[in-house]
């Protein structure tokens, strides 16, 4: 059968600041009804497929589990990468894991953070592809380039003549051009964006690392044989791990291969790598502008107009080919040509400090959510979601005191040794000091308001004594 690789650490930054690396793209609210991860772990399932091996960081591992229980798909397995070393550790890792499961199987490398609207057609084309990752190609899939991108690399076809809907022999990786040579190779016909995507069977991965990334064999497979299992994860063994080279997949393997075919796919995709991307995909007005939430236009033509923010109208007059987005913390206003740019704009926030490049407003936890709605020198207002079924760690605060009120649900509060609980307008004094804990065990979220006083504020104030979730 197919093993789903998914690989889903990724913090990109060039949907600032709808994206940032606290909560990335892949997991973010795009407006459709699952996320860009939800989607892939979808689309990557049914009788074809063997439940998904994913790999993730520690940051994002409990986004990972409940996103897939909103999907309905359970996991083989889930790996926590200690530290971000690109594409072709984690790739082998997984492909090292599957021969231990699976050595005769193939494995289907997905990143989780593109779009692929028709999944019909998709797993036609991996079913397509079948039969030459079985004879022991890398299949790379290509997607039918239908305008010069200068965003993507590309895939240089040899060519030659070929079975229609069957994959074909790769001549060359070419890296992105500029719009010139992107011209050409739209009008050649020879050439196909690059999609990341590849099948091929775990026997022939694991020979392809032992042949042109041999260096990487043993640390990886150290990493694995160390792992510790963490709840529903495996850890990956840290100082193992960070031997390996810090590698894409396309330079340690894929460019030095000569096994690799083709699979072209026509059917709509894209890697929602920048906001020009997103707002091609979105639906537009008679003057091809995108309005995304609660957004308004009065003469605009060719622009993008996106509100996330509860409660804020988002208004543009007159804007030509603007990209305009608004966050509860942050605006984005930018030329279209210029979306490339974000990672720069990203990067000037991060040298001034300012908490907006990685951080959002709203963060998230196991048990839920929470952000911040009101601070001030000696205080600070949050609002508190849980989860149902779901419940904070047991501790205790050196500098600060709490007061919870409830507004949706119904909370159950440990306060040293007396557990009450507290309803819908009711509400519990925490004191400084004092061991505590708060749990949902309803089948609806539990909302709460907490007001904290004191002469520090900050989220590394907890002393922790118990906690499901193993955190310390």
């Amino acid at each position: 059968m197919i093993t789903p690789v998914i690989l889903a650490g990724g913090s990109g930054t060039r949907l600032w600041p709808l994206s940032r690396k606290s909560y990335p793209k892949q997991f973010a609210d795009l407006g459709q009804p699952d996320t860009l991860f939800q989607a892939t772990v979808k689309r990557l399932a049914g009788k074809e497929f063997r439940r998904p091996v994913l790999l993730t960081s520690e940051d994002y591992r409990f986004i990972v589990t409940e996103q897939m229980g909103g999907a309905g798909v359970l996991p083989e397995a889930i790996f926590i990468e200690p530290e971000p070393r690109d594409t072709a550790p984690a790739v082998l890792v997984a492909a090292l894991f599957l021969q231990t499961i699976d050595p005769d199987g193939l494995m289907l490398i997905a990143p989780a953070d593109h779009a692929i609207p028709d999944g019909d057609a998709f797993r036609g084309a991996v079913a397509a592809a079948r039969s030459a990752a079985e004879a022991g190609s890398i299949v790379t899939f290509g997607i039918t380039p239908d305008r010069p991108e200068t965003g993507y690399g590309y895939l240089e076809l040899s060519g030659d003549d070929h079975p229609e809907g069957l994959p074909q022999p790769l001549k060359s990786f070419v890296e992105k051009p500029n719009v010139s040579r992107a011209k050409q190779m739209l009008a050649s016909g020879d050439f196909l964006w690059n999609a990341g995507i590849f099948l091929v069977s775990v026997k022939t991965m694991c020979a392809a690392f032992a042949q042109h990334a041999p260096q990487m064999m043993d640390h990886a497979q150290a990493a694995l044989d160390g792992a510790e299992q963490d709840l529903g994860f495996r850890r990956l063994n840290a100082a193992a791990f960070g031997q390996i080279e810090k590698i894409s997949l396309d330079y340690a393997i894929m460019e030095k291969a000569d096994n690799l075919q083709v699979m072209a796919f026509s059917e709509g995709w894209s890697d929602l790598g920048d906001w020009e991307a997103l707002r091609r995909i979105s639906d537009k007005d008679e003057r091809g502008t995108a309005l995304v939430g609660a957004a308004t236009s009065v003469d605009c033509e060719g622009s993008l107009l996106w509100s996330a923010s509860e409660g804020q109208e988002l208004v543009g007059i007159g804007l030509e080919n603007i990209i305009a987005v608004a966050m509860p913390d942050a605006v984005l206003i930018a030329d279209r040509s210029r979306v490339q740019d974000v990672k720069e704009a990203v990067a000037a926030l991060q040298v001034k400090g300012a908490k907006q490049a990685s951080q959002f407003t709203r963060d998230h936890r196991p048990w839920g959510w929470f952000d911040s709605l009101a601070m001030g020198p000696r205080f600070q207002v949050k609002r508190i979601v849980v989860t149902p079924g779901s419940q904070l760690s047991l501790q205790s605060h050196v500098h600060r005191a709490e007061h919870w009120i409830v507004v949706e649900g119904t909370a159950h509060v440990t306060i040293d040794d007396a557990v009450t609980m507290v309803t819908e307008n009711q509400s519990v004094f925490i004191p400084l000091g004092a061991v505590h804990r708060m749990e949902n065990r309803g089948k609806v979220n539990m909302t709460l308001i907490e007001v904290q006083t004191g002469s520090y504020l900050g989220e590394d104030d907890i002393t922790r004594y118990e906690d499901v979730y193993s955190r310390k």
